[in-house]
């Protein structure tokens, strides 16, 4: 089984994302915090908008839903492919988890991507240096980056028994696209609350709930279905 989350399943912990805040952070642009010229030009406002969604991380707990996807781990092999950047899936206990777009909880060095470093707290300030004396960066995937971890998720989707999509609009790209690399009669399961852009399909079954409630119905169905 192959899941892939977005933000609304965090929503339901707390966790507001940018579009949340309407697009906009204390009369910021998005591309003012997330974007590689952001960094270059005003470094300590992208670590101070990165800090306060650390900070929130750190109070946050996994809800209903995540635990759900969890524990359907008893049943099937569940790999998680999410366009979160919080951990709120392994902290679950979700074993085996991709992030499409960076991890929250952890910097990366400036001068080598492969230094990646787990964060203690929830502050990355300006002088916290890898250990090549460099400057740390959230280890995010910003706008107008490429997403490294992309091929290997399109792989998993063409080779998944079931694919369940929970919490997300499927209208972020590249994610949103992992859904065209379904084979044609495999089973799909979409949960969200909001009406979603995808076309009708054989096998295709939506869940109109938010995740908390909607994981627990798919665990019902799948046990009466296929167990």
């Amino acid at each position: 089984m192959v899941v892939l989350s977005g933000a609304g399943i965090s929503a339901e912990s707390g966790l507001k994302t940018f579009r949340d805040m309407g697009g906009l952070w204390e009369q910021y642009n998005v591309d003012e915090v997330a974007s590689p010229q952001a960094w270059r030009t005003n470094p300590a406002l992208v670590l101070r908008f990165y800090n306060e969604r650390r900070k929130a991380l750190f109070a946050a707990k996994p809800n209903a839903g995540h635990i759900g996807i969890a524990n359907l781990q008893e049943h099937f092999e569940v790999i998680v492919i999410t366009q979160n950047v919080d951990d709120l899936h392994e902290q679950a206990g979700s074993k085996q988890v991709i992030h499409l777009h960076g991890e929250l909880r952890k910097a990366q060095s400036t001068v080598d991507p492969s230094l990646v470093y787990t964060l203690k707290t929830w502050a990355l300030n300006i002088g916290d240096r890898c250990e090549k004396g460099s400057q740390l960066r959230p280890y995010i995937v910003w706008f107008g980056e490429s997403v490294p971890n992309y091929p290997a998720a399109v792989e998993l989707v063409k080779t998944a028994d079931i694919f369940v999509v929970v919490g997300t609009s499927l209208n972020v790209y590249p994610a949103a696209g992992l859904v065209d690399y379904c084979g044609k009669d495999l089973p799909l399961f979409l949960i969200d609350p909001n009406d979603l852009p995808v076309y009708l399909r054989k096998n295709m079954t939506l869940i109109k709930e938010p995740a908390s409630k909607g994981v627990p119905i798919l665990a019902k169905l799948l046990v009466e279905k296929l167990l």
